[in-house]
């Protein structure tokens, strides 16, 4: 049975939960919701190509697929939905890196200058620089860093969103958020361009 985008749209995260134990393929429902967003997170936390990161998401879901009995539904589905898709990449990333088909882990993210203030009135040329300056910067830090960043400012994760995908303390989530933007201050500051975050 093929369960149409109208069919899905009609039904909350918990409904479609419920249903794709009752009938597998309303979990398909589930994959259409989150898949271009969890694509998105994977190409930010990490430089992987279109096809690695459908592969890292793939795996993803089968491991949401095993669990969905287990889903506590007092829980919020989309941060345990980004706690797996999350945990997989890292898992993604330590293999290629232990098998040497990556020198460095890196933060592929074009978009991370809207953590900047004031790119209203940059041309598209002032912005594409300010973008892929970001990007060198934020591959100079730490994958911790890296990670808050990413939730916290092109997520729009709240802390306590955050707490739950990395399973860390929101009092964690907030030093951590705050360390990150100073290591991304610094970094700007010894390349000579200042950020705002």
């Amino acid at each position: 049975m093929i369960i149409s985008k109208q069919i899905c749209d009609g039904f909350s995260d918990l409904e479609i939960i419920q249903k794709s134990l009752e009938e597998i393929d309303f979990f398909s429902c589930l994959f259409e919701r989150y898949e271009e967003k969890m694509l998105r997170y994977i190409k930010r936390v990490a430089i992987v190509t279109r096809e690695e990161a459908e592969d890292i998401l793939q795996e993803s879901f089968i491991k949401i697929w095993k669990n969905l009995h287990a889903f506590d539904q007092s829980l919020k589905l989309s941060s345990w939905i980004y706690r797996i898709v999350h945990n997989q990449t890292i898992s993604s990333l330590r293999k290629k890196k232990s098998y040497g088909k990556d020198q460095q882990v890196e933060l592929n993210e074009s978009l991370f200058a809207e953590m900047a203030e004031g790119k209203e009135g940059l041309s598209e040329t002032d912005l594409a620089e300010r973008e892929a300056l970001t990007e060198r910067i934020l591959s100079q830090l730490p994958l911790p860093y890296k990670e808050v960043l990413v939730l916290k400012f092109l997520e729009n994760m709240s802390y306590e969103e955050i707490s739950d995908v990395l399973k860390i303390p929101e009092g964690t989530v907030a030093t951590r958020i705050n360390r990150a933007k100073k290591a991304f201050r610094e970094i700007s500051n010894r390349q000579f361009v200042s950020f705002e975050i």
